[in-house]
């Protein structure tokens, strides 16, 4: 995972006398932290460490579940709590305890699910693993030619607890789904996700954007195809930002002293909102439109370079 190291000098600790603006770091996974190849750098994993010693909070926030994220986690060394699950979930990384969630409301992930599987999809019931032992309910009645080719590797590589139920009748924990989602190509999902806005967007937050880089759907599927997307709900209030909030609280952090790093429609609040909202260079338009600054592109180290910029005082 860790990718080859393209500088020998390490990242910058700000001068004597001088702190960092920001006590907290927002930082997105993919497409962020996370080159096109799903790789970490050696020069980003230093400018995390280098953005701890010099008594910054570095928070991961993704889109992804806690087990979805396990590898990356342990690569940068991170022990401070994190937002996983698009901002639904904070968890200890270490104890893989939740500290926090904002589930979803029953009614509302039953509609979702029935909608979802009315257009032939397998339904991804994210839930809080901590509270009921695994990670995803899937509610299809046919996982073999249902369940995308992207997801079954997914789950296979990254270790996640997958259950198997034909209606959601059988599912026994309700009260802990955080997320309702599907993955497949964006063709396949496109019409779900205009109804699923027509039908419930004043009670959920949607997001319908790529799932990985081309090129590691490539490898995985053997073939070029219509991009892998996912498309997910989650309760109306949820998103990275609001959870950053609840930490900062927690933690007596102002938010004129958090800074984010994002690249997705999934980042826009926490990019909007963060007193030092940083934009990847590979950022989607609706992200760079609203950043404070722009950094280099993932392929490029963008995360050490922003990194760079707040420990030297010059953001």
């Amino acid at each position: 995972m860790t990718e080859p190291r393209t500088r020998t000098a390490r990242p910058p600790t700000p001068p004597i006398g001088l702190h960092p603006r920001y006590d907290l770091l927002a930082l997105d996974l993919d497409g962020t932290l996370l080159s096109p190849s799903a790789g970490v750098s050696q020069r980003n994993v230093e400018a995390v460490l280098a953005a701890r010693r010099a008594g910054i909070d570095v928070v991961v926030c993704t889109g992804r579940g806690l087990a979805e994220c396990r590898p990356i986690l342990d690569l940068i060394q991170q022990v401070q709590p994190i937002v996983v699950a698009g901002g639904s979930i904070l968890a200890c990384p270490v104890t893989g305890s939740t500290l926090h969630r904002f589930p979803m409301d029953l009614a509302l992930v039953t509609s979702v699910v029935h909608l979802l599987v009315s257009h032939g999809h397998a339904a991804l019931v994210l839930k809080d693993a901590h509270a009921v032992g695994y990670d995803y309910l899937v509610v299809c009645d046919d996982p073999l030619s249902k369940v995308d080719p992207v997801t079954s590797w997914w789950f296979k590589n990254l270790g996640v607890k997958v259950r198997f139920i034909s209606t959601l009748d059988e599912d026994e924990h309700p009260e802990h789904t955080v997320r309702v989602g599907v993955c497949g190509t964006h063709a396949r999902t496109e019409a779900v996700a205009l109804e699923l806005r027509d039908a419930f967007g004043d009670r959920t937050v949607l997001h319908h954007f790529p799932a990985v880089a081309p090129a590691v759907t490539a490898a995985i599927t053997g073939i070029e195809s219509d991009p892998i997307v996912i498309l997910e709900a989650f309760d109306r209030l949820v998103s990275k930002w609001t959870a950053i909030q609840w930490l900062a609280a927690q933690r007596g952090i102002p938010e004129s002293r958090i800074a984010a790093i994002g690249d997705q429609i999934n980042d826009v609040p926490m990019i909007r909102h963060a007193a030092l909202g940083i934009a990847m260079g590979n950022a989607i338009p609706d992200v760079r439109s609203l950043a404070k600054k722009v950094t280099l592109d993932n392929a490029s180290d963008g995360v050490a370079h922003a990194i760079d910029h707040i420990l030297a005082g010059r953001w």
